[in-house]
């Protein structure tokens, strides 16, 4: 599985965001600016943000877009599904669409909803406020597994 480049834009836009205050408004040309993402796509994904309530907008002088509610309240799940909609790994999950050709007698069918489920509920417990915090280039490797300890490669082993 892999997101598509406006997911991953999304995602960097939300995060810019997110480090703004509570009430914090932007407008399409800052975020643009601030991101380094061109400005068309910018604008288009905060219009599908907005549509699908994970941002607000405001009109007027001084208008912009802010969250709709706060960063630890937007879970991953809420992103993808606005940008990629739902989680279907394959065709013939419950509600996929139904495109494959062995879908009536495949012994499968069906058994890839509990990963759809594990995939969503593991993306619901992640919030814009954990993906949007400061990190440590080390931080991707603290706990691994090395030679039956964890290691912790940014300070001492454990």
């Amino acid at each position: 599985m892999r997101l598509g480049r406006m997911t991953d834009y999304g995602v960097v836009i939300l995060c810019q965001m997110a480090h703004g205050s509570k009430d914090a408004v932007f407008t399409a040309a800052c975020l643009a600016k601030q991101t380094q993402l061109p400005l068309p796509s910018v604008s288009k994904l905060l219009k599908v943000l907005t549509n699908k309530g994970i941002l607000r907008a405001q009109r007027g002088a001084g208008g912009g877009y802010g969250l709709a509610r706060p960063a630890a309240a937007i879970s991953a799940r809420d992103i993808v599904f606005a940008l990629e909609g739902p989680i279907e790994l394959t065709d013939c999950v419950e509600g996929g669409d139904g495109d494959c050709e062995h879908q009536k007698s495949c012994s499968l069918r069906g058994h890839w909803n509990p990963v759809n489920l594990a995939i969503e509920e593991a993306l619901g417990k992640v919030t814009l406020a954990d993906i949007a915090a400061p990190r440590s280039p080390y931080d991707f490797i603290r706990g691994i597994d090395v030679g039956g300890r964890q290691a912790d490669f940014a300070g001492e082993g454990v």
